[in-house]
Parts: structure tokens; sequence; C-alpha cells
């Protein structure tokens, strides 16, 4: 039987919550999209298969994992979660020195619905496009959630279900959300999100990294926020450096 210490897997909801939401949210910008242009059957229908999918692949490769050593689980899965974050703390990081624009989930609406007006006449019944595109964009940022699930469910004993926990509960506030307000959660600050998250995956991975090269570290637990801090800190010092760069080369480029 899997003894959970939920106080313990703190850490490991939050991170698996964040993350979640932030895919979620993305996934939902389309759908919402489909199922005003397309029809909602068909929205609604492509999106519950591909969950299915996600929750079978998800009751697959969990038990799996754990027949493998724990050292190699966390050396891969450390070194994977650890190049994940890394590419979302880069986006956030350049969005927020204004490299790279913000997202904005109204313009993504936007943009989606023209490219399903397009897309020809709604068929009676189940609408193929609106089924496949759903089902498309339900598992393209599922997958990413389910990968971050087993990614810390693995790295630990017990973490598994904290892990599904934090994901569902972020996979049901989107969909109460979108529920209540049948157009994209723009107001739900995405790229701090992103940032905080790039943090946190960055973090987890370092540590599941050292752990499974047999690094002992120091307080144990406790030095996930160490490094939470350390890559925290860079993080927000090297948005000042990108925005001086950028301002400089656009003054270079007029001038």
């Amino acid at each position: 039987m899997m003894i959970v210490n939920w106080v313990h897997a703190g850490p490991s909801i939050l991170a698996a919550f964040l993350a979640s939401l932030v895919e979620f949210i993305e996934a939902l910008t389309v759908i919402l999209a489909v199922g005003a242009i397309r029809g909602w059957r068909g929205a609604l229908g492509g999106t519950v298969a591909a969950l299915v999918v996600l929750l079978a692949i998800i009751i697959v490769l969990g038990p799996t994992l754990s027949r493998v050593p724990l050292e190699w689980v966390q050396l891969i899965v450390g070194g994977l979660l650890l190049l994940f974050g890394m590419r979302w703390l880069r986006k956030a990081i350049l969005r927020s020195s204004g490299v790279i624009p913000l997202h904005d989930e109204e313009a993504a609406y936007a943009k989606e619905s023209a490219a399903l007006r397009q897309l020809g006449g709604i068929t009676q019944g189940w609408d193929r496009v609106a089924v496949a595109t759903s089902f498309k964009i339900t598992m393209l940022e599922g997958i990413e959630v389910v990968f971050i699930v087993i990614a810390i469910g693995a790295a630990g004993q017990g973490l598994l279900i904290p892990a599904s926990v934090g994901a569902l509960a972020a996979l049901l506030l989107v969909m109460l959300l979108g529920l209540a307000l049948h157009r994209p959660v723009a107001n739900i600050p995405e790229n701090p999100l992103k940032f905080g998250v790039g943090v946190l995956l960055c973090a987890f991975g370092t540590f599941w990294f050292g752990e499974g090269l047999g690094l002992v570290w120091p307080g144990r637990d406790v030095s996930i926020l160490a490094l939470i801090g350390g890559f925290l800190a860079v993080a927000l010092l090297t948005v000042p450096i990108c925005r001086n760069q950028t301002s400089a080369s656009r003054r270079h480029v007029g001038g």
C-alpha cells in the first residue's frame, strides 16, 4: 500500500498544479474557439477522448517507472525536468524583458476562430474538424502535463498521487472557469505563472538530478527551497540585462 506524506508532498502538488494550470489554459483557449465556431458537441467530444487517452498513459507509465531503480529515474527525469523548466523560464525571461511579446489569450482565441471559419461548413452531428482540433490541442498540452506528473511522481516514493492531485485540481479549475466565462481566461497572469513554474521545475530537476548522481543535499528536501531562491534570483537579474541589451540594439539600429 502506497503511503503518502501530504505535508512532505506539498511542493510537488504546487509544482504540478501551476504547470498544469498554464497548459490547460492554453488548451481551453482553443477548445472555446472550437465550441463557439464549430459546435460544442464536437469540441467536448474531442476533449473528453483526449483526456481518456492521457489518463490511460498515466495509469500505464506510472507503475512501470516504479520498477526502475530510483537513482536512474531521478537522474533521467531530473535532467529532463531541468531542461523542460529552463525552456519555460527562458521564454518567461524574454517576455518579461520585452524581447518577445507577451502571450495574449484573446489574440490567440481570435486567430484560432478565424482559422476555424476557413475550414468549410459545419457538418450535422459530430463535426470532424471540431473533434480533431479539440483532441489535438488537448493531447498536445496534456502530454506535457502527463510528463510533469509522471516526472514529479517518479522522483520520490508516494509522490505520484500528490502530483496527480495537483494536475487534477488545475484541470477542474480551468473547466469551471471555462463553463463560467465561455471565453479565454485572459485575466490570469500567464507569463508570471510560467516564470514561477519555470523556476520550480528547474529547482526540482536540479535536486533530483543531483540525488540521481548520489549527491547528498544539505538539509535534504529543504535544499529545494534554496534552489528555488537561487534560480529565481538569477532569473530576476537576467530580465534587466536582456532588457538593456534589447534597448541598446534598438538604439544602434535606429541610429
